[in-house]
């Protein structure tokens, strides 16, 4: 089952995942869960269960990856620590809600959902291109760092792919956060929400005939591989962010997403 491709395979994505994410704050997952589902498919393994260890695998690799070029970010920007914390202390009960309600949906309507989600957030993204900073339309309370924390936790949980393409959407658009704020701010976000679905993954998967080397959906082999490569990548993408100008930086996370959402509609083959 494992050849020499699947682990070439696995070694890129770990390198085109970290580098977005510290480049862009967004953990990686919406580039580990598609290519991932893509490489398991091709080794015959069966839509949902593919599905399934991709969401639940990229979580897993999320924790580490997004920490990485968290502490990269923290290190330029002391404002951004609060706003992640809090978020990502509702965001683990949103993920761990998300994981369990993944186990129950067939791969065809996540596949759905995901291209959707993700479309929209690169469409959004296009039309506000040249906007700098957006004006504040919510304030940033308990109210909103609840319900924010819980619905992008969810998603992430959901979705596999730790919450950051749409938490820097959410604060860039709602609360006025520049680019860069947003990246920082999500990449300690994620890593924190990344925790609540991946334990949901292993209690849900735990005792189902999976996939060689597992613990519940999780790919011992798929996470070592892949993080192995995407950690130390992180780092280089988070250094990389801060002397990027913001606008390039919107233009590559939109087209980057846009090319995933058609990817996971079926438009693109």
């Amino acid at each position: 089952m494992f050849t020499i491709e699947y682990f070439i395979g696995l070694i890129l994505i770990g390198i085109c995942a970290g580098f977005a994410s510290g480049l862009l704050g967004v953990g990686g997952g919406f580039i580990i869960v598609p290519l991932q589902y893509f490489l398991l498919q091709h080794i015959g393994v069966e839509s949902d269960l593919a599905m399934l260890i991709s969401l639940a695998t990229s979580l897993a690799i999320i924790i580490p990856t997004s920490l990485s070029g968290a502490y990269r970010h923290m290190k330029s920007m002391d404002n951004i620590v609060s706003p992640g914390l809090r978020l990502g202390i509702f965001g683990i009960i949103g993920g761990a809600l998300g994981g369990f309600a993944a186990s129950a949906l067939p791969s065809g309507i996540l596949e759905i959902i995901f291209g959707c989600l993700l479309l929209f957030i690169a469409i959004n993204n296009i039309l506000n291109l040249n906007k700098e900073r957006e004006k504040v339309r919510i304030s940033f309370s308990l109210a909103s760092t609840v319900i924010i924390g819980l619905v992008v936790g969810f998603l992430s949980g959901l979705l596999g792919i730790g919450g950051g393409v749409f938490l820097i959407a959410i604060l860039t658009s709602l609360l006025g956060f520049s680019m860069i704020e947003a990246i920082g701010t999500s990449s300690i976000f994620i890593a924190l929400t990344a925790i609540g679905g991946f334990l949901s993954y292993i209690i849900s998967g735990w005792g189902v005939n999976t996939f060689p080397y597992s613990i519940g959906y999780v790919s011992v082999i798929n996470f070592i591989f892949i993080a192995a490569f995407s950690v130390p990548l992180a780092s280089v993408g988070a250094k990389l962010a801060h002397m990027v100008p913001q606008k390039k930086l919107k233009i590559v996370f939109s087209v980057l997403v846009l090319y995933m959402a058609l990817k996971m509609l079926g438009i693109l083959p």
